[in-house]
Parts: structure tokens; sequence; C-alpha cells
């Protein structure tokens, strides 16, 4: 599935937050979103994904409008994954991913549903917590919960905010590994918002890089990813080496605003 987007703006009242933002996603790929805080990366994903309505631009999924689609289409070809759980789940853990498969078959379920759940559970490690109430386990756990409810989807395009953002290094590396492993071997593609640059640069095919709303620079973590960059979007100083053919940010220092006195 291809995602293109031209010239999308959106403000919250009279703050623009994303500006004139153009990006294409191709299928079997990673896309990388990266910036400091406040530069557009969720509500960048949120306008994908129709949660938010951009004022200006269009959003295309293989050359259809997402405004033109419904809700339930629109799950049915985006998986959404947020940062964290902003809704109470009065539900198991099992019946929280089960939800991931409304989109196709409405709320009745049947055994290919139910043995697509129970798959899924186990290759995200959270087999375990399947009876679980989903608000009494932990935050890392809720986020693999969250990333495997939108994983039952079968969605096209998987839009993933921080999807690490509540795991530890262990953790961060089996999700993302699985998400990789699934856009190479099934063809869906992923966007991702992230704040680890080194994480972005392991799993990234390409970098999208915000500042201030705008896309600063575009292309492969080799490219973007470079001190010069960093210094200017993050005001942050830092080394950049080369492990296992993947910039590696080693950050040294902030650096200090103009007329600033130590």
């Amino acid at each position: 599935m291809k995602l293109k987007i031209k010239d999308v703006e959106f403000s919250y009242a009279s703050t623009p937050i994303l500006k004139n933002v153009c990006m294409e996603l191709q299928p079997s790929e990673v896309l990388g979103i990266v910036g400091p805080n406040g530069a557009g990366k969720s509500t960048l994903l949120r306008c994908i994904d129709r949660i938010l309505k951009p004022q200006r631009g269009s959003i295309l999924l293989d050359g259809q409008e997402v405004k033109d689609m419904s809700r339930m289409e629109i799950a049915r070809r985006l998986g959404y994954v947020p940062q964290t759980s902003t809704r109470v789940f009065p539900a198991t853990v099992f019946d929280t991913v089960l939800m991931g498969r409304r989109p196709h078959l409405g709320w009745r379920s049947n055994e290919k549903d139910v043995e697509k759940v129970l798959e899924i559970l186990k290759l995200l490690g959270i087999m375990e917590f399947a009876l679980r109430d989903f608000n009494e386990i932990s935050g890392g756990q809720q986020q693999k919960v969250l990333i495997a409810r939108a994983l039952a989807q079968e969605a096209g395009v998987l839009l993933l905010d921080e999807p690490t953002s509540n795991l530890d290094i262990k953790h961060q590396l089996e999700a993302m590994d699985i998400i990789k492993k699934l856009v190479e071997e099934t063809g869906i593609s992923a966007v991702m918002a992230i704040h680890d640059l080194n994480l972005g640069s392991r799993y990234s095919d390409r970098i999208i890089m915000l500042n201030s709303g705008s896309i600063f620079d575009a292309g492969s973590p080799s490219s973007v990813l470079n001190p010069e960059n960093i210094k200017q979007v993050y005001g942050v100083e830092a080394v950049v080496r080369e492990e296992a053919g993947r910039p590696y940010i080693v950050p040294m220092k902030p650096i200090k605003p103009n007329g600033y006195e130590e």
C-alpha cells in the first residue's frame, strides 16, 4: 500500500503545527519521523489516521483520499499505535487485541479471529497476560498490547507514535525487531515517530527530520542523522559514528543560547 502526503498543513486555533508537509511511503518500508518536542511528529500521524483534520493538503492511500473514506475503511488500511493509552479498556488483554479484528468482521468474531489474536500474543511474548485486565498490567506491557491490537487489524500501513516509549531496552529491541520483520516479510509499511535517534537509525529505511512543523531534511539515516543537522534542529553537539553500517549518535553537550555567559 502506498501512502502519499502532499502540502499538509494543520493548526491548533491560530498556532501552526504542520507547514506544507510532503512525503511518500512505499510498500515494505519503515519511515522514521524524528525531531524535537513540538516538531509535529504525533500531529502528523494523527492527521494521516484522520484523528485530526488538516486545514490544507491531501493524504492519499493508493491514490484515494483518506478524507473520503469511512472510519471503518481507514481502520482496515491503517493501524494506529498511540504513545500511551488515554482510554481505559475495561477488558482483558485478549479482548483488547481482539478489538483490532473489528474492521474486518464487525463485532462478531470467529475461529480465524481467535487464532490470529493468539498468534500475535505469542509473537509479542504477552500470551501469559491474555486473561489479565488491561488496566492491571504495566505501562510497558500495555504498550505491547496496543502494538498487538494494531497488528490484529492486518492493515497495510502501521502508524507508530513512540512505539517503544514505555519499554525497557530489551523489549524496545524485541518490539522493533518484530515490526521490522513483519514489514520485510509481509509487504506492509510503517511510519514511526520516534525520539530515540539511534533506534530510528537502526530500524528506519528512510528518515524525515521535522523542525517547527516543517521538513528540515529527508533521506537515508546516514544522510539525515549528521552532526550539523542535529546541531541545528536539536541544539546539541554530537559525534556520529558508524555501527553496522548505520549512524550511531553520541550526544556531547547542549549548545548555549546566544549571549549566555557561563
